[in-house]
């Protein structure tokens, strides 16, 4: 029988570690065709670059945030895939920009 608390324990824990002992932070910004705005926060990790927060701002200006704090609710869930910037449809933002978003009051 799969164990769903343990599993869910572990994904907290592996993203919890990584935002906790992480120097250097990707941030990264993506616009989907409904007009909502994407946030991402990446971390080196294996060779890739894992989403530790993101960040969804709704054409409505809904605000949804996951993390390892919050990896996932009806709205949806912090993303499993890695970022690849040379691939993916993201552009690079600063810092200061991602905290902005991460920070302001959720609807």
């Amino acid at each position: 029988m799969i164990d769903l608390d343990r599993i869910r324990a572990e994904r907290v824990a592996y993203f919890r570690a990584l935002d906790e002992s992480a120097t250097l932070r990707h941030h990264f910004r993506h616009a989907d065709e409904d007009g909502g705005l994407w946030y991402f926060e990446a971390v080196p990790d294996r060779g890739e670059l894992t989403v530790i927060k993101q960040a969804e701002l709704t054409p409505a200006g809904q605000l949804h945030r996951y993390s390892w704090e919050h990896l996932e609710d009806r709205h949806g869930f912090l993303t499993d895939q890695a970022i690849n910037p040379e691939e993916d449809p993201v552009e690079t933002i600063a810092p200061e920009e991602f905290q902005r978003v991460w920070t302001r009051c959720a609807d």
